[in-house]
């Protein structure tokens, strides 16, 4: 009976010792957090990224122009000649505009895919290299963890400023970028119409979607 009872007690010891450990070392461990927008801005190669982008997605909007030209035209045309037209004949060019719709809203949808694949290829190699500063001054400093910011995402809702390590990470950014030769982001494999990565997470910028035909 003592036996069970001090090997009871021991294990409570144990416990105990394993959990002030961990609380020691819970506030001894060191947290810091930037704001990732700031830190996305100076990275190093992202200008260069995104005017790449911006070039390979111009052959993206000039098609859907030209589709979304050609739609509103037939719209256009439809309208100006619907009171002529028969039932059956009204019918017919319906179908005919649906169908152009469609296909616009089919062809936008692939090259908005395009686009985002293409996008995080670019920018992949410079979000590495935000994640390595990050870990580089992680380890120096000695952080348990680093956190983000962002407004609206951000778990953190108050901390203290002097916790705040953007300015330090984004010394060391700027620092390397001074420091690299500028390179030429590696364009797409195919065509710049059909290219076989995408781009942006946003559609190809200045085209909407059409409105439904009348």
């Amino acid at each position: 009976m003592r036996s069970t009872t001090r090997a009871s007690a021991l294990g409570l010891l144990v416990l105990a010792l394993s959990g002030a450990s961990a609380a020691a070392q819970q506030a001894t461990a060191r947290i810091a957090y930037v704001n990732p927008q700031a830190l996305f801005e100076n990275a190093p190669g992202r200008a260069a990224a995104e005017e790449t982008f911006k070039k390979e997605t111009e052959a993206y909007r000039a098609e859907l122009g030209r589709l979304n030209e050609a739609l509103n035209r037939a719209v256009q045309d439809y309208q100006k000649t619907e009171g002529t037209l028969t039932a059956a004949q009204k019918e017919t060019r319906q179908r005919a505009l649906q169908a152009k719709q469609d296909t616009l809203q089919q062809r936008q949808q692939e090259l908005e895919q395009r686009a985002n694949q293409r996008q995080s290829e670019l920018m992949a190699p410079i979000m590495e290299s935000v994640r390595k500063v990050l870990e580089d001054i992680r380890a120096e400093d000695g952080y348990a963890m680093i956190l983000s910011s962002e407004p609206g995402t951000s778990p953190i809702l108050a901390a203290d400023k002097n916790l705040d390590i953007t300015e330090r990470v984004v010394a060391r950014l700027r620092t390397i970028a001074a420091t690299t030769p500028a390179t030429t982001a590696t364009a797409p494999a195919t065509s710049p119409q059909r290219p076989a990565a995408g781009a942006p997470a946003n559609a190809p910028s200045g085209v909407t979607r059409p409105k439904p035909p009348a």
